[in-house]
């Protein structure tokens, strides 16, 4: 039979965690500031009402619902129901998910955008992106219902402790006692679905970037068109290296280590990814200026009016 809750190793025995608590409340604090502003200045400023920031958009979309997810786990107690549980693993692998596909649709904007300036505004258009946005979400959906519904068929009759901070789908289908060869199967399969063909496309996109740059004449060229990348260059950066690390040394390191890791490798990219467009799109800066502008000019306003009546 299912049992009826699960546990959560989570920080248990970890040193001084009530200090790590106060940290990722203040990173999921500035996370939900920070794409919150982004997602308003894009809504409300029609100018940036363009393909690509429409997946900038979704980005900070999936990276608020995701941290939001994984902090509402973490402010919960040890245990959790089996229903709970299970629901709390589609939603947190389906936006985890997302973060590195929607990395895909940045990547394949950029590549048009160098690779064909003259052509880009007819090759990308607004019904393209939301088109690959959404066959993006299906396939994050359909996979991971996948695997949640494998790991019903399981019962757990050992221990039902799960070796991790959050219902993790490796950990949990580990505590099966009848037969998990189509959960290990799923398990192999999701890493190169969601991690492998995302980074296979975004690397071979930067070596069609990297040809098309060599050809322009100027370095001075060169380097304006390649600073149109650096923003979603640091948004792979922090996605993908703290995840290969906790993939290759995660077998070998202590396992509070691991806990560590993989609690900043999801909750720290949702909130550098918003500040780092901030930071690197004068767009979105001059956007968001405009926006703060405007509601102290009314604040202003409200504050003059209140004081003459």
């Amino acid at each position: 039979l299912h049992s009826d809750h699960a546990g959560s190793r989570g920080f248990i025995g970890i040193p001084n965690i009530n200090y790590y608590y106060a940290f990722l409340v203040f990173v999921y604090i500035m996370s939900v500031l920070a794409n919150t502003a982004v997602m308003a200045a894009i809504y409300l400023d029609h100018n940036l009402r363009t393909p690509k920031y429409i997946a900038v958009f979704n980005l900070a979309l999936v990276d608020l619902l995701g941290n939001s997810v994984l902090d509402i786990f973490l402010l919960n107690h040890y245990y959790i129901s089996y229903n709970d549980c299970m629901t709390f693993m589609f939603f947190s692998f389906t936006f985890y998910a997302m973060q590195a596909f929607n990395l895909v649709v940045l990547s394949f904007d950029r590549v048009m955008a160098i690779m064909y300036p003259l052509h880009y505004q007819m090759r990308v258009s607004h019904k393209l992106i939301l088109s690959l946005i959404a066959f993006f979400w299906l396939l994050a959906i359909t996979l991971m219902l996948i695997e949640v519904g494998l790991l019903t068929r399981l019962s757990f009759c050992k221990s039902v402790v799960i070796q991790s901070y959050f219902c993790d789908h490796g950990p949990m289908y580990r505590l099966g006692c009848n037969d998990v060869t189509p959960n290990r199967a799923i398990a192999g399969l999701a890493p190169v679905i969601i991690l492998g063909f995302p980074l296979a496309f975004i690397v071979g996109s930067y070596c069609c970037i990297g040809y098309s740059l060599s050809k322009i004449s100027t370095y001075r060229e060169r380097v304006k068109a390649f600073k149109t990348c650096t923003g979603h260059l640091s948004l792979v950066a922090i996605y993908f290296l703290p995840i290969t690390f906790v993939y290759i040394f995660g077998n070998v390191i202590h396992p509070n280590a691991r806990i560590i890791s993989l609690s900043i490798t999801t909750a720290l990219p949702p909130m550098l990814n918003p500040i780092i467009y901030v930071l690197q799109t004068q767009e979105i800066k001059e956007s968001l200026k405009k926006l703060f502008q405007t509601r102290a000019h009314i604040c202003s306003m409200q504050c003059n009016t209140f004081s003459y009546s």
